[in-house]
């Protein structure tokens, strides 16, 4: 009897230690992340998703996310089977991504950025001195995009620029490089850009204004030979020192870079005086996914994490200024004389993206 009770005993003491123990892991679990939510976004955010700060904010409010990068146009392509989320930068793909899984309007729109022009500052001196650009400082200006728009139409180089002479790196075809206007957004919003300046300031809406403007936006595409499909391919390429002087990426990538004090050493930031702003919008799947965007929107924390990452957050322009007043000299803060281009309708600019590319 003493020897069954003994096993009795011991029994009982392992099922408390166990209790204990998963008691103590259950203590040590509380406020951590209890639902895992998986998505397909751009690629300029998974810095955004990765940063151990974001990750920590997000499980404080109960979230994991399991982030995949695509480019934006190209998620219409994949299956989204199974995913609670796709997240592209800016509005037209996402419309079309909510038409085909009919999902119900508003889209949340946590942030936004503008695309801007990162230039060495042999280059951004050339523009200005031919009326190209007009720089405001040291490392930062205006593209002036009539004028660009005309060189292009015109098949300008390098060497027909005065003072290109002196800076052996600036030849061949002046042109701004990007990314593929079929698969990446970025790509597809330069050509918005370029096509409402091209089109007279309006709006390109029908086969009249394509058949108009397609024969400029193919030489800006084709001037380029091979484009990446990711505006973060061509933004290492230009911090590398490889590739074209001139590139057209997202203002978060480079706000994000001089947070964390890297930089180019010749870095000029040229904002277009017309150009497109990338609207990042959240096209939610399920409950799930239209709750993660609504956080992202709306959680101060998760906000603040936004513009450390270069990210203008949508409803409070003071928010950003206020974050970035130590990168001012490279950033247009307040976006000051330039002006925001209407975007076609996605089905414009999908033509307008092939006949580009040809």
């Amino acid at each position: 009897m003493r020897r069954i009770a003994g096993i009795v005993l011991a029994v009982l003491l392992i099922g408390g230690v166990v209790a204990a123990v998963v008691a103590g892991r259950q203590g040590e679990d509380k406020g951590t992340a209890t639902k895992t939510v998986r998505g397909v976004i751009g690629s300029e955010k998974a810095d955004f998703f990765a940063d151990p700060d974001v990750v920590k904010a997000l499980a404080a409010k109960g979230y994991t996310v399991k982030a995949e990068a695509s480019g934006s146009w190209a998620m219409e392509g994949l299956d989204l089977k199974g995913y609670d989320f796709a997240f592209p930068s800016s509005q037209a793909p996402a419309d079309q991504l909510a038409r085909k899984y009919h999902i119900q309007e508003p889209l949340p729109r946590p942030f936004y950025s503008p695309l801007v022009v990162v230039a060495h500052r042999a280059a951004a001196d050339v523009l200005a001195a031919n009326g190209l650009a007009v720089l405001d400082g040291k490392n930062r200006g205006t593209l002036r995009t009539g004028a660009y728009v005309d060189a292009a139409r015109h098949d300008r180089t390098w060497q027909q620029l005065r003072g290109a002479k002196a800076h052996g790196e600036l030849t061949g075809t002046l042109y701004l490089a990007s990314t593929d206007p079929e698969s990446s957004n970025s790509g597809a919003l330069y050509l918005a850009a370029a096509s409402y300046v091209a089109n007279g300031g309006k709006v390109v809406a029908g086969k009249a204004d394509l058949d108009r403007t397609a024969p400029l936006l193919h030489k800006l595409v084709s001037v380029q030979g091979a484009q990446q499909s990711s505006t973060d391919a061509v933004f290492r390429d230009f911090v590398s020192g490889a590739g074209n002087p001139l590139v057209l990426v997202y203002e978060s990538q480079v706000a994000a870079l001089l947070a964390e004090r890297h930089g180019v050493d010749d870095l000029v930031v040229l904002y277009p005086d017309t150009t497109v702003n990338s609207d990042h919008t959240v096209v939610p799947l399920n409950a799930d996914g239209r709750a993660l965007g609504e956080l992202l929107s709306t959680d101060p924390a998760l906000r603040g994490l936004a513009v450390r990452h270069g990210f203008r957050p949508q409803g409070d322009a003071a928010e950003f200024v206020a974050a970035t007043a130590d990168r001012a000299a490279y950033l247009n803060q307040k976006l000051t004389g330039v002006r925001q281009a209407p975007v076609p309708t996605s089905a414009v600019l999908h033509e307008m993206a092939r006949r580009a590319r040809g």
